[in-house]
């Protein structure tokens, strides 16, 4: 295709300077044929000569005429008087007859250039007045250069342009042949056909799998993202093209994206999403990035987690309670009557405190079930865990599991913080102000330096192994990410006595209070 577009192009560049070139050699000719006659005109022995003489075959006219034809080699150079008569001519017999040519408008003193049939044929003509001494015309000189050596001069140089064009074609032609086969290393020797229909299963198999699939080019801008990663970066179509800084606010997902952090599998959170991101690079200094939705496997695996902190719970407890019907049965045998009652009292009543002092203060029935819960599950890990005195939460929450989400994290990672110190506590705060909700989580651990709090919400980030199902470094940044969602914000800082305390503030968690409504013991609207 390539060679045939090459000879099309220098086939009609070489007509088309053909097509001219045949015009410019006429105009050529008839400029030398017109010099020619200017300079037989200028003679001044010429218009004395045919003022004073007769045209004749030897006369002076003929004479110098025919000097200047066999000198310059026109054709003819014919020397008119005023009649149209003429007095030289290179066949002496058409002296003293008439020109062929109309002669009028060299007679009255414009000259005339043209391609024109005379009696020695066609010919390339120049056509001058003849001016004596005083300036009045006393005849024309017509000047002929054979239009047949015009037509040679074109003929003669077809080849040399056809040699000209055949070096180009030459050229062209290997040009070609080094850009096909450039073509064929850059795709593979694949055909055009087989190009097409591995762009449409490109198309396909991308716009298909449930896979994010996000392309970057040398300079960090998007030149292809899948409907899936639309769906997990919250991206739109039209946000192919840009830099990549520019759609994505900046965090740890644009710099994995980016390639800032490296890595294999590499935690990311995005709109409240789990991402697993893979980035591999491209020969042209490009990467493509695979993006795995890692949400709901993330939370199966913190409700296994739950599930199994709950049935070692439960299995504790069910050995505690072995233990109690065991000695409740020694003291009914012994016929310590009144100690097994205290015994029994005892027993139900801690439990039932802890109860009440969770829903005492935390009126969100979701909310104070996983504190009771969580209390239950770290009373058997060793650890006291409780709640603020000056807690106090209404029922008005705006959006419950969030706030679930928040503290259930905060507490996880209190108790795992909490275990092995010296007297393992976990203190919860929930306070709330108009619709502003205070979350506040301490616990007796090592803490966390000063240096590390800012990367300790980072996706990724663990001082602990990870789980069987999956890796760490989720909850804290999930903690900050429904925060900020709902407006708010998370900060760490050191626990008066030691260890380290996280505070969420979330100025809209509330829902507004009915104007008018009549209120409960609680403040809340009944």
């Amino acid at each position: 295709m390539q060679l045939a577009i090459a000879t099309g192009v220098t086939v009609l560049a070489t007509g088309l300077f053909l097509a001219p070139l045949s015009d410019h050699l006429d105009d050529q000719a008839m400029r030398r044929a017109l010099a020619i006659a200017q300079t037989t005109a200028a003679e001044p022995r010429m218009a004395d000569a045919l003022q004073h003489t007769r045209p004749t075959p030897g006369g002076p006219v003929q004479t110098e005429a025919e000097r200047i034809r066999r000198a310059t080699g026109a054709e003819y150079v014919v020397i008119m008087d005023r009649r149209g008569v003429r007095w030289s001519h290179t066949s002496p017999g058409e002296i003293g007859k008439h020109v062929s040519t109309d002669p009028t408008e060299a007679l009255e003193g414009r000259e005339v250039m043209e391609i024109d049939d005379g009696t020695l044929g066609r010919s390339a003509r120049g056509k001058v007045p003849l001016r004596a001494g005083d300036g009045h015309i006393v005849g024309a000189v017509s000047v002929g250069i054979s239009y047949e050596s015009v037509r040679a001069r074109l003929v003669a140089a077809v080849p040399e342009m056809l040699a000209y064009a055949g070096g180009a074609l030459a050229v062209g032609a290997l040009a070609a042949y080094v850009v096909s086969r450039w073509l064929q290393r850059r795709t593979h020797d694949l055909a055009f056909s087989d190009i097409s229909a591995l762009l449409a299963e490109r198309d396909a198999m991308l716009h298909g799998i449930r896979e994010g699939v996000v392309a970057l080019d040398a300079h960090g801008r998007i030149r292809l993202v899948n409907d899936e990663a639309q769906r997990l970066l919250d991206l739109r179509p039209e946000d192919t093209g840009q830099p990549l800084e520019a759609v994505l606010a900046p965090g740890r997902t644009t710099d994995v994206l980016s390639g800032r952090v490296t890595g294999a599998d590499l935690l990311a959170v995005s709109g409240g999403r789990v991402l697993v991101a893979n980035r591999m690079p491209t020969d042209d200094g490009g990467a493509v990035v695979t993006l795995r939705d890692r949400t709901e496997l993330e939370r199966l695996g913190r409700e296994l987690d739950g599930t199994r902190g709950l049935i070692d719970a439960l299995r504790a407890q069910d050995h505690e309670h072995a233990n109690r019907m065991h000695t409740l049965l020694g003291l009914i045998e012994l016929e310590l009557h009144d100690e097994a009652m205290e015994f029994i009292t005892e027993a139900i009543g801690v439990h039932r405190a802890t109860a009440e002092q969770v829903t005492e203060r935390v009126h969100d029935p979701l909310l104070a079930s996983l504190l009771v819960g969580k209390a239950t599950v770290a009373t058997e890990r060793g650890v006291s865990l409780s709640v603020a005195e000056d807690s106090l939460l209404p029922n008005r929450l705006v959006d419950p599991p969030g706030v679930v989400t928040i503290v259930g994290n905060l507490i996880d990672n209190a108790l795992d913080a909490a275990v092995g110190s010296a007297e393992p506590r976990v203190e919860v705060e929930l306070c709330a102000d108009d619709r502003t909700v205070l979350l506040r989580v301490s616990d007796t651990g090592p803490g966390i330096p000063a240096d590390r709090r800012d990367v300790v919400f980072t996706e990724g980030w663990s001082t602990k192994e990870p789980p069987a199902h999956g890796k760490r470094g989720i909850g804290l940044a999930l903690v900050r990410r429904l925060a900020e969602r709902q407006g708010g914000s998370v900060r760490v800082s050191d626990r008066e006595g030691g260890g380290a305390e996280f505070t969420v503030v979330l100025p809209e968690a509330l829902a507004e209070q009915p104007a008018g409504a009549p209120l409960t013991a609680t403040g809340e609207p009944r």
